[in-house]
């Protein structure tokens, strides 16, 4: 029997007897060995896991209290449903640290980085060594090193962008591969950001937290602030002109473009993309389903990039800090607080000197 089928059996009998006040099923031997040792929440009660305080001692406690204690704004409240529908304001509230100035008329040359060493608590301004010493006590340690080797791996020289689509699903299996591969940055262009997102809102798996997911109206938009931070545009398109993308050079910054599930990318993106590119076909379908074909795109890229380059994650030391920051600051929903408390700690220290 699956361990999968021994926890749901005993969970539902746990509850069935809690509802009809009757005395609790006997179980198995084996089947309560195992639930004994699965995590509580398992069994329907509502707790995250084992207690803490079982193999902690008193003093690690109080370090580890943010983590034991499950915020509700953690629990994917930032469904790719609400971040493409709550406009450009919704999306950049999820972007902590202060954003650099868009270039402007191509002046950007290099590769892109989006963020300012700075964060605003009132009237403090933070660097991200200053918000990284204040969140550190409140993160587990096996929290932090899966952050930091996250951004070890991340990226901006290669993002992505999904234009037109209606299935909110195949959004949400492109963010979830971006993330998967260390691409930070991914863009979506979308006239109608009004359609519903039901049955697919958990496939990311919460990957849209730790993704900078920038919205807009048109492809001109999309493609003019791109070109000005240094990006070739590449779209995916079968046409005649399309170059294998086993033949491109991937180490450059570029922008992956992927259009609608049916009618594939607009003619004015087609026309204001710098090239076009195809995945060879072997079979008798010609087009891959389009997050698999996001999901082709990025991990060519990645690898190519490695080969040529010798990794993909390519952050400086600075702009590592500066991201490791950002990901303390949307670890939870009460992080910001925390920040803010240790701000005016800082000023009250600064006052008395």
């Amino acid at each position: 029997m699956r361990t999968s089928t021994l926890i749901a059996r005993s969970s539902s009998s746990f509850r069935y007897a809690i509802r009809s006040k009757r005395p609790f099923p006997s179980l198995s031997p084996s089947v309560l060995a195992f639930t004994a040792s699965a995590p509580l929440r398992s069994l329907g009660l509502g707790l995250r896991g084992p207690n803490p305080s079982f193999s902690k001692p008193f003093s690690s406690q109080c370090s580890s209290a943010a983590e034991a204690a499950e915020d509700p704004a953690d629990s994917s409240d930032d469904t790719v449903e609400e971040l493409l529908t709550g406009g450009e304001d919704r999306n950049h509230q999820l972007m902590k640290m202060e954003r650099r100035s868009e270039p402007e008329g191509g002046s950007h040359r290099g590769r892109w980085f989006p963020y300012r060493d700075l964060f605003k608590s009132g009237n403090a301004a933070l660097g991200s060594r200053e918000v990284i010493a204040a969140l550190d006590p409140y993160i587990l340690d096996a929290r932090k090193e899966r952050i930091r080797r996250a951004v070890e791996n991340r990226s901006y020289s290669v993002c992505l962008v999904v234009e037109g689509l209606t299935d909110f699903g195949n959004v949400s299996a492109a963010f979830r591969s971006a993330d998967a591969l260390g691409i930070q940055s991914v863009h979506v262009i979308s006239k109608d950001s009004r359609k519903r997102y039901r049955d697919n809102r958990h496939v990311s798996m919460g990957a849209e937290k730790w993704l900078d997911i920038e919205l807009w109206n048109s492809p001109t938009d999309c493609f003019t602030a791109l070109k000005n931070r240094g990006y070739r545009i590449v779209a995916t398109h079968l046409g005649t002109h399309a170059v294998s993308i086993y033949e491109m050079d991937w180490s450059l910054p570029v922008a992956i473009v992927v259009g609608n599930e049916h009618m594939g990318i607009t003619e004015e993106a087609l026309q204001l993309s710098d090239m076009h590119c195809s995945i060879p076909m072997k079979g008798m379908v010609d087009s891959f389903n389009v997050s698999v074909a996001a999901g082709i795109l990025m991990h060519h890229a990645v690898c190519d990039r490695i080969s040529r380059l010798g990794c993909h994650g390519d952050l400086t030391s600075g702009e590592s800090q500066i991201l490791q920051a950002e990901f303390y600051l949307r670890h939870r929903g009460t992080t910001i607080g925390i920040v803010h408390e240790y701000a005016k700690r800082m000023e009250g220290l600064l006052g008395k000197q």
